[in-house]
């Protein structure tokens, strides 16, 4: 078909992009998106849809991770409660051609119109738009992917109709799986993985054209539900994944080159092995006695690990403590050089910190306050949002002040603040880093030799059956060095000693050996009580 030209791109549009894409690799430590390369160029008409699981905070990841060689805008769909309000929320979604949703949670009596918005949407994919829909219908706190509604597959039916006659015409539907290792925390690490576009036309499609059997509806719903699910940790309970991040541990121990798309998917491959097992557990009838004595072992497995995670925990120390153990006089010595250098981070950093307290002081309040309007399942969601925009008003108040302050020389502060900041927080982050690692070794050197030779014997168990389920669910026989030499120098990845060093101290971003890891001064592998 011919290309259309998709609608102008609004100002404020190019605004958000630009700042969100600022403020998002800040607050992110790693951003990395995969297949971007396969999203219709604009002028192709295109619905990106993708999880829900972090509020306002996924459709700007979205937005910012699109290139603009490929798209020059994505339309947005947002609540309609977001509009209307005198909030900076509300005007950051309206200027940019944001289209209101009405949802039936939110209508007194449950039902909703929507005619206009869907209206609004065929004709921006009639103009060769991309817009983007969220199939789940909400955002919520929870490890697992909901239903997903129809309204996309019936959007798809919509424009195929209206332009029946012309047997060219076509759209598609980009599925996207995005995955936060930990949503709401501070440099944290994210993943975006864009899947190949399910294209529909005129002429090879006419069961989608008007009037529609719902069937047809449904499947490509059930499609999009299997492409999102399989690109991301899709759980039913924060436990399992827990559990599953053990198990890749374990079988891709600390240090291994590993980028953060195959991090995920061996976590996922570990996840779907617990929930097969567990699903064959629970079914009742004539089953083979060798699936079930299979599954027994993996539900065995699945709760060894969980024991033995429970114990790093109880002690505060990783995985990659147990596995190379290391003698009193070397933990007392690597004490001595992370505590040192820990402490001469911090004083290098202490500066630029006084003007990053006021950006944490101030997120801080707001996220305690807002955790308090609700159950974590209904507010959790939000918090990165909302980190997000009080961290981008207060960053920009501290900014223009220490500007003010230094009106003489406000041209070299105007540009020296915020890069001071930066290098501010890479030091602080290597900081916390070399503090949480003196730490650990603290609390491994309390424990004794004879608990962590019992510990390291539990693990020598725990690594041949975790390494036969890997084998039996397709993973490589050697990940260390199968990751190693997997793919190209992508995001994410570093290639041999020099280069891992090099890294360390890149001043763009932080060299990290566990994508788990968050600016925090312990190590964050647990989640919240599931019915808090």
């Amino acid at each position: 078909m011919i290309n259309l030209k998709g609608s102008p791109t609004p100002w404020s549009y190019l605004l958000i992009r630009l700042l969100f894409k600022f403020v998002l690799k800040i607050f992110y430590g790693t951003i990395v998106v995969e297949n971007a390369h396969l999203i219709p160029e604009t002028g192709r008409p295109c619905i990106v849809s993708a999880n829900h699981s972090n509020s306002l905070t996924d459709a700007l990841l979205l937005v910012t991770s699109i290139p603009s060689k490929k798209r020059n805008m994505l339309r947005l769909t947002a609540k309609a409660t977001q509009f209307g309000r005198s909030t900076f929320t509300s005007w950051l979604i309206e200027s940019a051609g944001t289209v209101p949703i009405m949802r039936r949670k939110d209508s007194a009596d449950g039902t909703v119109d929507n005619t206009e918005a869907m209206r609004k949407l065929v004709e921006a994919l009639e103009m060769g738009d991309a817009v983007c829909l969220f199939p789940e219908g909400m955002s919520r706190y929870h490890p697992t992917i909901a239903p997903l509604k129809t309204g996309v597959a019936r959007l798809v039916s919509d424009v195929l109709s209206r332009n029946r006659d012309d047997p060219e015409f076509e759209v598609s539907v980009m599925t996207c799986s995005v995955t936060y290792m930990h949503r709401q925390h501070f440099r944290s690490d994210v993943l975006v993985t864009f899947h190949p576009p399910m294209t529909f036309r005129v002429k090879e499609h006419p069961e989608l054209l008007a009037p529609v059997d719902y069937n047809h509806i449904r499947q490509i719903t059930a499609q999009m539900h299997q492409a999102i699910s399989s690109g991301t940790i899709d759980s039913p309970t924060w436990d399992l994944v827990r559990t599953a991040k053990v198990a890749l541990r374990i079988y891709a121990p600390l240090g291994t080159r590993m980028s953060l798309g195959d991090y995920v998917r061996g976590i996922r491959t570990f996840l779907d092995a617990f929930k097969l097992a567990e699903s064959l557990s629970a079914e009742t009838g004539e089953q083979i006695v060798e699936d079930h004595k299979s599954a027994r072992q993996v539900i065995e497995l699945r709760n060894d690990l969980k024991a033995y995670q429970d114990q790093l925990v109880r002690w505060g120390v990783k995985d990659d403590r147990i596995r190379r153990p290391l003698s009193r006089r070397t933990v007392s010595s690597r004490m001595f050089i992370r505590l040192i250098w820990s402490i001469v981070l911090f004083t290098i950093s202490l500066p630029g910190l006084l003007l990053w307290f006021p950006i944490f002081a101030t997120t801080f309040y707001a996220v305690h306050n807002f955790k308090k309007t609700g159950p974590i399942f209904d507010t959790w969601d939000e918090i990165a949002q909302y980190k997000l925009v009080y961290g981008l008003f207060s960053g920009v108040l501290v900014w223009f002040t220490a500007v003010v302050l230094t009106w003489p020389i406000a041209p070299f502060t105007f540009v020296l603040v915020p890069a001071f900041m930066w290098i501010t927080l890479r030091w602080f982050e290597d900081a916390v880093s070399a503090f949480r690692a003196f730490t650990a070794l603290l609390r491994l050197w309390r424990v004794g030799k004879p608990a962590l030779k019992r510990m390291r014997d539990k693990r020598d168990d725990l690594h041949s059956r975790v390494m036969n389920l890997a084998l039996s669910a397709g993973l490589p026989e050697n990940p260390e060095t199968y990751f190693a030499e997997r793919g190209g120098r992508e995001k994410g990845r570093v290639k041999g000693p020099w280069d891992s060093t090099r890294r360390y101290f890149s001043i763009r971003r932080r060299r990290k050996r566990d994508w788990n890891e968050t600016l925090r001064l312990y190590d964050k592998v647990d989640y919240p009580d599931e019915d808090t």
